[in-house]
């Protein structure tokens, strides 16, 4: 963090206390900014198991605040072996009947001196709790409506379902993927309201890591693998500190829709899981029959289908999920999540920002120098789970034209040089405030252009 704290009399609303709000959070407090948290549980909490977090993300951990990277250190785990450490993933044949111990990589995803840093998101959420004021978060706080109240009081009114309200100079949504914020910023019959199933959905478990190594061998279960075969695949990391192995299993169905209008995980049974990948080798068949016998199965949504046109309407702006939902087939959601922090909390506590009509010249720019990166991310992550499931258009089961593939798009994540688009962002920031009217700057150039025939990224 290179900004001084210096108080601040603006107030910043954070709808949403998971990972990106509380980091946002602690990015601003330990700036000096003033901000309260409205988070609709009864209490901090996560859902889900393990988490990837690569390079760029580690980078805007620290740039947000050094004791954020503290607390990852404490609960990240890497690849046991020390040949594996660099090894993001080694990517195998799902399908292959050789077993675990003696079956050779097709090819290895490689990040050098990071490679996996997996943690679990609820001990990781604990951790980040500890960082936070104590009286920075308000719970039981279910957003209803945001009134610009810009004629009365000149702030930005919250009304909860419980029937409180609350005021702030701006509020920022950082309520997932089925966030409220964004329907009220875009219209609740707009279609980028909602996520959209993208037909992907997912077992996930927790195995105990002595069980795993049985079935697999120390090699296979300690260290990261992606099991690959047609319309199908399974990732398999290590949590925990290695007492663990995390495994999601992904499967393609295009013929059914997500059966659930309210929720995205279900109840089901690792007897169905067997079933979805009874054309798979008996490597993942083991791996499956590790997991308890009643599971839960994630459906995919991201926003790949209707990106936004702004992550911002005024003083209201939308981070993370909330703003750019993406599967997570790249490992790089949470990261680019921690990413949106990192901007916003350098932004807003720059000393030229000083007044509320500021933050909406603070929103504009984050939006200029974040959107097309992060809506990149949607679409590359499509295009990733289908290299994976020997689907994508021009690729298919050649692991060479993969690897090549995945190397480049891995490569544009993992290499961001946050550092610099910060200085590029504050520069714009400043331009902004003293050339009132001053249109949109793009900074960034992507590697891939949209293929219009199928609609994903394409080298």
């Amino acid at each position: 963090m290179d900004t001084p704290p210096t108080k601040k009399t603006l107030q910043i609303a954070i709808v949403g206390g998971g990972i990106t709000g509380i980091m946002l959070a602690i990015g601003l407090t330990r700036r000096g900014v003033r901000c309260t948290i409205y988070e609709q549980a009864a209490q901090f909490g996560e859902l889900g198991a393990g988490v990837s977090i690569s390079r760029n993300a580690v980078r805007a951990m620290g740039l947000i605040d050094r004791s954020v990277l503290g607390a990852f250190n404490i609960v990240a785990t890497r690849n046991k072996w020390e040949s594996k450490k660099s090894v993001w993933f080694d990517f195998m044949d799902g399908t292959s009947q050789e077993p675990a111990a003696r079956l050779k990589p097709l090819f290895a995803m490689v990040d050098p001196g990071v490679g996996q840093n997996a943690v679990h998101r609820a001990r990781f959420l604990d951790e980040l709790v500890r960082l936070l004021p104590r009286d920075v978060a308000q719970f039981n706080k279910k957003l209803d409506h945001i009134l610009d109240d810009r004629i009365g009081s000149g702030k930005m009114l919250m009304k909860f379902k419980d029937g409180s309200v609350a005021e702030a100079d701006a509020i920022i949504g950082c309520d997932g993927i089925k966030s409220r914020t964004r329907s009220i910023l875009v219209g609740e019959d707009h279609p980028a309201a909602t996520a959209m199933y993208t037909h992907k959905y997912a077992y996930r478990g927790l195995i105990p890591m002595q069980q795993a190594i049985q079935v697999l061998g120390e090699e296979r279960a300690v260290n990261s693998h992606m099991w690959l075969g047609p319309n199908r695949h399974v990732l398999t990391f290590p949590v925990d500190h290695g007492k663990t192995l995390n495994m999601v299993a992904f499967a393609t169905n295009d013929r059914e829709d997500w059966p659930s209008s309210s929720k995205l995980t279900l109840p089901t049974t690792k007897a169905e899981a067997l079933d979805d990948f009874r054309e798979f080798g008996q490597n993942v068949k083991n791996i499956i029959q590790l997991a308890p016998d009643k599971m839960d199965r994630w459906a995919i949504f991201d926003l790949g289908n209707h990106p936004l046109s702004a992550y911002h309407k005024g003083r209201i702006c939308l981070a993370g999920d909330a703003a750019h939902a993406t599967s997570p087939h790249h490992g790089a959601g949470a990261g680019f999540c921690i990413e949106d922090a990192a901007f916003l909390a350098r932004l807003i506590a720059d000393p030229q920002v000083q007044e509320p009509a500021h933050l909406e010249v603070v929103f504009s720019a984050y939006d200029a120098h974040r959107r097309e990166r992060t809506q990149w991310l949607v679409r590359s992550s499509r295009r990733a789970g289908n290299l994976y499931e020997w689907l994508a258009q021009g690729v298919g089961s050649n692991f060479k034209s993969m690897e090549k593939e995945l190397a480049e798009r891995l490569g544009y994540i993992w290499s961001y040089d946050i550092d610099n688009a910060l200085r590029e962002a504050t520069k714009d920031l400043h331009r902004r405030l003293n050339v009132p009217g001053l249109p949109r700057l793009d900074s960034q150039v992507m590697p891939f252009v949209t293929n219009d025939e199928n609609g994903v990224e394409m080298a």
